[in-house]
């Protein structure tokens, strides 16, 4: 039994395009409202919208945000722990940094991966359960053909046997007509010899009755 190689590609094609379509819809949903740092090592924060402004700290980089307002070259941002700052817009990306898509990403790799296992055991089982109904029928049938070759040999028996019984037939039918033959020819033989010899046979004379 061959396993169908086109459906299996076919069903990993389009695990594929599931977690390709998945990933780009929640990293639609999470850049809605939101920014995320550059993944740069340092992104430097100040207290105000220009370069005058002194640096107060900085910001991790990957690091999500909430955008608050821009002015200029500078966007104010509020991060996790609630602390707003002014940071170049320039170092900010309206998409997850790659330390944030990669937990998902994995998270969701191996969600279809688990999922496609499921789908590759259930095709096996099916695969698994197609072989046996063949391996079934192909016993089946095998089993029916030595049937009919043990018939036919038992046919081809009975027809030996008819043809032996006929002949032994016709050869007893042969002797009793040649017996009748033979028994007729014997009677009518004897008749013929029996025929041939009372003629000459003496005849008895008859003693004549005298009266005193």
């Amino acid at each position: 039994m061959r396993v169908n190689l086109s459906q299996l590609r076919f069903s990993r094609l389009a695990v594929g395009m599931l977690l390709g379509t998945t990933s780009l819809m929640v990293l639609a949903q999470q850049a809605e409202g939101n920014a995320w740092v550059s993944d740069e090592l340092t992104t430097y924060v100040r207290s105000g919208p220009t370069d005058g402004y002194r640096i107060i700290g900085t910001l991790t980089a990957g690091e999500p945000v909430d955008v608050l307002e821009t002015s200029g070259d500078y966007t104010r941002v509020e991060n996790s722990e609630g602390d707003t700052v002014w940071v170049l817009s320039q170092e900010l990306q309206e998409t997850p940094s790659a330390r944030e898509q990669l937990p998902v990403l994995e998270a969701q790799v191996e969600a279809l991966s688990a999922e496609l296992e499921g789908i590759n055991e259930t095709w096996e089982q099916r695969v698994a359960s197609m072989t046996q109904t063949l391996e079934v029928r192909e016993q089946r049938i095998a089993d029916l053909e030595t049937r009919n070759n043990e018939l036919d040999s038992e046919t081809e028996q009975s027809r030996q046997q008819v043809r032996a019984l006929q002949a032994r037939l016709d050869t007893q039918e042969e002797d009793l007509l040649m017996r009748y033959f033979m028994y007729g020819g014997s009677v009518a033989g004897a008749g013929l010899l029996v025929g041939l010899i009372v003629p000459h046979l003496p005849r008895r004379r008859k003693k004549r009755d005298r009266w005193f």
